[in-house]
């Protein structure tokens, strides 16, 4: 059966009208998805400073895997974009499957070491001994649905490659409803349920991931038609994993290193109280809300990049650099004013503490005045992602981690406290979203200097 999709072509036609059509969606999906975490922060701090502490602390932790999975995806994406840009019908399929299968088996394995170390790992965070049983009511039922996360991103990865944004998007915001409904059902237990707490709110995002798992896979076999039969030749499979993983194992430590600087935050956060830790809590489930724009984008400009890149459109390309620096300046300058007088406002809702209440807006009145940088290094990221050329977005994300922040936030915190720690991030977010940008527009004018472009038409 020919693959089809009612998507408009991404060889063709105006970037930023493209960019805008995928990314609208995504926005709403992405605000979806970004709700689990306020929705849950929301209701948890109606349980008390301890109980939203012991999430704060899982936070860097389910970010980490959370973005396991968008690495694999991004490979997912990359590889099958730029099949289909070329017109390579049968190997979309049999990327699309074997991925997902790839997915099946990685997430077997993060359960199992996820449930074995719950302990060191979060003790290592600086969590105490009167948290870690709060902690592990919270990671055990996550840890258990770890395959509902990690499989649906790569089968809704698939369909991003293609163009059909719109579906996956739906998808989201569907699943992001049912949690909304479940979570004060199980944490308060309402309705006859039983009150389960902390617990409650793992085991709902658990629920409601599930379903998002049949959904995608059904949409993936039924609608889209982008799974061929599983089959188990050895070097046909391990064929796919290569094309995959050459960029999906980079994608995965460039998105694993994030998370990891959160939890270097908490960590340096957690010598000064408890308190503080809930602060950054708050401010760091408020800030993904505040970049939902940037994350939408860089989830659509790997498969525009890929598909472009799989035809030969260089100058396509090029263009496309200029587009994504202009968009992530405007935008950046205006969530840091908005973040700046409204911050404290918004913090108020998650908490009436007054010094929970005062890091939060500390974070939110400084880090903002960075997000231009930080979001071309997001869009610069799932470029070079979808290009094939992972290696650079992993350098980037590396250097912007261990080569910046970590050096600035270790001096900030000794000498000013909360404020140096998170100056230190809005440095390091500045100085790697110019190199990116630089990077960026360095690779594809030697890649237009040495492959002249070409008209490709659609394989739609």
């Amino acid at each position: 059966m020919p693959l089809t999709t009612s998507s408009p072509s991404l060889l063709e036609g105006s970037v930023s009208g493209h960019l805008q059509r995928l990314a609208l969606p995504m926005v709403w999906g992405i605000l979806a998805v970004m709700s689990f975490n306020i929705v849950d922060t929301y209701f948890v701090s109606q349980l008390g400073s301890a109980p939203l502490a012991a999430m704060s602390f899982t936070f860097p932790v389910v970010m980490a895997i959370n973005s396991f999975a968008i690495g694999l995806g991004a490979g997912t994406s990359s590889a099958v974009a730029r099949a289909y840009g070329a017109g390579d019908v049968h190997r979309v399929r049999r990327l699309v499957t074997d991925a997902s299968v790839l997915a099946l088996l990685i997430s077997l394995v993060i359960t199992a070491i996820g449930l074995l170390t719950i302990r060191p790992l979060f003790s290592l965070l600086g969590a105490g001994p009167e948290i870690l049983p709060l902690i592990a009511d919270y990671m055990v039922p996550w840890y258990l649905g770890t395959i509902f996360v990690i499989v649906p991103t790569i089968a809704l990865s698939a369909l991003r490659a293609i163009g059909n944004s719109a579906l996956t998007g739906r998808i989201m915001v569907g699943v992001a409803l049912f949690n909304l409904i479940l979570d004060p059902i199980l944490i308060f237990g309402l309705l006859g349920f039983p009150r389960l707490e902390l617990q409650g709110a793992a085991i709902a995002t658990v629920t409601v991931r599930t379903l998002s798992f049949f959904m995608a896979l059904y949409f993936l076999v039924r609608r889209e038609h982008l799974m061929a039969a599983p089959h188990w030749h050895l070097g046909s499979l391990l064929e796919s994993w290569r094309r995959v993983l050459a960029v999906g194992l980079p994608a995965v430590l460039t998105n694993v290193i994030i998370p990891m600087a959160s939890g270097v935050m908490v960590a340096l956060v957690a010598v000064h109280g408890e308190d503080a830790v809930a602060g950054l809590g708050v401010a760091l489930r408020i800030e993904p809300l505040a970049l939902i724009i940037f994350y939408a984008l860089s989830a659509v400009i790997g498969p525009f990049m890929g598909q472009n890149a799989g035809a030969g459109n260089i100058e396509r390309l090029r263009e496309t650099v200029g587009v994504l620096a202009r968009f992530c300046l405007i935008l950046g300058a205006g969530l840091a004013i908005l973040l700046f007088f409204t911050g404290e406002p918004i913090a108020r809702l998650f908490s009436k503490s007054p010094e929970v209440v005062a890091v939060a807006v500390a974070y939110l009145s400084l880090v903002p005045f960075s997000y231009a940088g930080y979001g071309f290094v997001m869009s610069a990221n799932a470029a070079f992602n979808g290009l094939g050329q992972p290696l650079p977005a992993t350098l980037i994300s590396f250097l912007r981690v261990l080569g910046v922040y970590l050096p600035l936030a270790w001096l900030g915190n000794k000498l000013w406290g909360l404020t140096g720690l998170f100056a230190a991030t809005a440095a390091a977010n500045l100085l790697l979203g110019t190199l990116s940008w630089w990077w960026l527009r360095h690779n594809l004018r030697r890649r237009s200097a040495a492959v002249p472009s070409t008209p490709h038409m659609s394989a739609n």
